[in-house]
């Protein structure tokens, strides 16, 4: 197949709020790739911290990157050894590409593999582009039940998907999650999908609460008012890397208990219970991007419906106006999820 060349349109972070709508060189297809051109992209977190500080946890920005990478898109291009059927498919892109010959990769831990290269993590440039090119089993096909306005949301839902496995079964068991920001409504509604008897959430945000009600939490509390009751649940969830909230997260599980850390921890945890770890045998599973079986899951649960993916959707921008998208997200509480629709021309 021909070669597309030419050049895309890009949100390219230059420094500290400094973005800037530039012509970025398109990349070239080879064999067991496919080329995506991207319509929509959820910023995250991430985002925001390289947006507004030029760094996120250890990683810093060094040269123009493209940011971005929870995304969809229709692929338009395919390389050898990729079947032509899969031209005009509607996919979601797994932004952590690994190296997939390393031992790691090859017993199935992918995700923690050093090799992984991931869209928006600088300097490699992410999906706020026209296009983009990724080995195609990277890319997931859609169902049509996933509509445009939630698709690019399939990649945070991976993320929850991801941690809800690391615990195992949660059918029957009493749930805590610290942090109701979009990833711990996530976990909450794949708990709730996937059977838990009871959700338990947390956040400083009533708003988010009120988010979290709508969504099947059985009870919300808000932080600094109301605390976890200790010894009360099976598994809990930390989704906000807060310190404190982590150390609640812990105090909140009776024998036997799982914590699962999902949220980033922005400092060390001083007030860990370290003691009820060890008395109660309590295990402590890290949770980081998503592994092999994370996508297909996610797939499954928006595309039955059993997850509310336009819930989390609170504002849409076009690519042109992805700076005031970053403001937004960053200075506005009451957003969620904010999508860009790089097919969008904005206001005419």
């Amino acid at each position: 197949m021909a070669v597309i060349s030419g050049n895309d349109e890009a949100a390219v972070l230059h420094g500290p709020r400094d973005l800037r709508i530039e012509q970025i060189e398109r990349a070239t297809v080879g064999p067991g790739q496919v080329r995506v051109d991207i319509h929509g992209v959820s910023l995250c977190g991430s985002d925001l911290h390289y947006y507004a500080d030029g760094r996120n946890g250890t990683n810093s920005l060094t040269q123009p990157t493209v940011l971005g990478h929870e995304g969809f898109g229709v692929i338009t291009e395919v390389g050898s050894g990729v079947s032509s059927d899969r031209l005009g498919e509607r996919v979601a892109i797994e932004p952590a590409i690994p190296d997939g010959n390393t031992p790691l990769s090859l017993s199935g831990h992918y995700n923690v593999c050093p090799s992984v290269l991931c869209f928006g993590s600088p300097p490699n440039h992410g999906l706020l582009r026209g296009s983009v090119v990724l080995a195609a089993p990277f890319a997931h096909p859609l169902p049509d039940s996933v509509g445009d306005d939630v698709a690019a949301l399939i990649e945070p839902l991976a993320v929850a998907a991801w941690a809800v496995a690391r615990v195992g079964s949660v059918l029957g068991k009493r749930i805590a999650i610290t942090g109701a920001g979009p990833i711990g409504l996530l976990v909450l509604q794949t708990v709730v999908a996937l059977g838990a008897s009871t959700t338990t959430i947390t956040d400083v945000a009533p708003s988010r609460l009120a988010v979290a009600s709508a969504l099947g939490a059985t009870h919300t509390l808000r932080s600094g008012e109301d605390a976890l009751p200790e010894a009360a649940f099976d598994i809990a969830f930390d989704c906000s890397g807060h310190p404190g909230a982590i150390a609640d997260a812990a105090r909140s599980l009776g024998p036997a208990g799982i914590l699962a850390l999902v949220g980033v921890p922005g400092r060390a945890v001083a007030d860990f219970p370290i003691g009820a770890v060890q008395r109660w045998e309590l295990d402590i599973r890290g949770c980081f991007r998503y592994g092999p079986s994370a996508f297909v899951d996610a797939l499954a649960l928006a595309g039955s419906g059993r997850v509310d993916l336009a819930a989390l959707v609170t504002s849409s921008y076009p690519l042109s106006e992805a700076a005031a998208a970053l403001e937004a997200a960053l200075t506005d509480p009451t957003q969620l999820k904010i999508v860009i629709d790089t097919t969008s021309q904005g206001p005419q």
